[in-house]
């Protein structure tokens, strides 16, 4: 088995939300692989694996220290960046195809641009009253700052606080510990000049139930750059900013092609690469 550890979205050097991938994780069952995950403690690692789908180009298992998700994108990016960096070739050129727990995703390279498919959100719509007030308080937000409340769910439960703008996302001050599962991300648009058009946060619940910052977090960019797409609150292409207030500094670069499918890109950079992983 060989390691990996990969930056991405990465905006300079180790400025994204860092990734390890292990190669060739035939012989890890359930207990290891988190086990491993939990040790490394990334917000997740990935396990590569044969495809069971002919058309894939591998299959992926994504751990974070709580459990296994079915998706997830910064280690969507990174998985197919070190997959293609160890050798791998995909089966049609300029499209890499990931078998992952909600089935095949898209990754496409543009020189240093690796971008995947945003999956179709599994549960949209508004908060209910309790859960909208439940999830300003762990974010901790304050009333007048909220614009919205919605479900943005795309494999992990993404609930999106859209505020009044960027300078709302930094000055959120969320709890320190809140119930296993929560998933909660916040966006608000930039000021004009900025070099960026949104800026966004996420925390989640550790395995401990401690609240933990994300630094760059693929899926949850999906899940709001679908509902602000079909909600007409950005159109074309735009690029969003987060990790700030975790000393990252990522950015996410999204799009919208011509046949209505969104794309959330970002840049990845190998820190190291092809450690022997020998575990006991």
């Amino acid at each position: 088995m060989k390691l990996d550890l990969v930056d991405v979205f990465a905006n300079g050097p180790l400025s994204g939300n860092p990734l390890a991938v292990v190669r060739g994780a035939d012989e890890l069952d359930d207990a290891a692989m988190l086990r491993l995950t939990q040790w490394l403690g990334f917000s997740e690692t990935t396990f590569l694996l044969p495809p069971s789908d002919p058309s894939a180009d591998y299959r992926v298992r994504i751990f974070y220290p709580a459990g296994e998700l079915p998706f997830a994108g910064h280690p969507t990016l990174g998985s197919a960046f070190a997959w293609l960096a160890a050798g791998g070739v995909p089966k049609q050129a300029g499209r890499i195809v990931q078998e992952c727990g909600i089935g095949l995703v898209d990754v496409t390279q543009e020189g240093e641009l690796f971008s995947f498919a945003a999956p179709p959100l599994l549960k949209s719509g508004p908060l209910s009253d309790t859960e909208r007030a439940e999830a300003m308080q762990v974010a901790g937000v304050p009333d007048d700052a909220l614009i919205e409340a919605v479900h943005v769910v795309n494999g992990p439960q993404w609930k999106l606080l859209r505020l009044r703008s960027a300078a709302d996302v930094l000055s959120a001050s969320p709890a320190s510990r809140a119930a296993a599962g929560t998933d909660i991300g916040l966006a608000g648009p930039a000021e004009p000049g900025s070099g960026i058009d949104w800026e966004l946060r996420a925390f989640f619940a550790n395995q401990h139930g401690a609240i933990v910052e994300d630094p760059v977090t693929g899926s949850f960019n999906a899940g709001v750059a679908l509902h602000l797409f079909a909600n007409g609150l950005a159109g074309g292409s735009y690029v969003a900013a987060q990790g700030r207030m975790t000393g990252a500094d990522g950015r996410v670069q999204v799009r919208q092609d011509g046949e209505g499918r969104v794309w959330i890109g970002g840049k990845c950079a190998l820190i190291a690469g092809g450690a022997e992983l020998a575990l006991p």
